[in-house]
């Protein structure tokens, strides 16, 4: 499918993903953008290590986010800010509709203190 905004001007998956993850990791609690665990469908497709896909379908975005969150954070509500930021950043930046955005948390990032004197 073709990603035109209304002007006409081509925008790729891969600065659509960018603006993604920057805007994702603008929110704190989120810790780092990770790739989508593999399963065995995605081992020979090279999209399966990204850690943002992003689909086009009538005209609108649909995009998938899998994130490593900060140790202790309210995982819900850290996730809803992050959807919010995502659909604004996107739709402001691009001038196209996001339609869904599904936040994956793949990991969680332990800080382990060092206990050695």
């Amino acid at each position: 499918m073709e990603n035109k905004n209304d002007q006409g001007i081509v925008i790729s998956e891969d600065v659509i993903s960018k603006m993604v993850a920057t805007a994702a990791l603008e929110i704190d609690g989120i810790a780092d953008m990770v790739s989508k665990p593999a399963n065995i469908k995605g081992i020979f497709k090279d999209k399966s290590a990204k850690s943002v896909h992003v689909k086009f379908n009538d005209n609108a975005l649909y995009i998938d986010a899998f994130v490593k969150m900060k140790m202790g954070v309210d995982i819900v509500s850290v996730c809803e800010e992050a959807q919010k930021n995502i659909k604004e950043s996107v739709q402001n930046m691009t001038g196209k509709a996001v339609s869904k955005i599904s936040i994956h948390v793949v990991d969680i990032e332990i800080n382990e203190k060092n206990t050695s004197k």
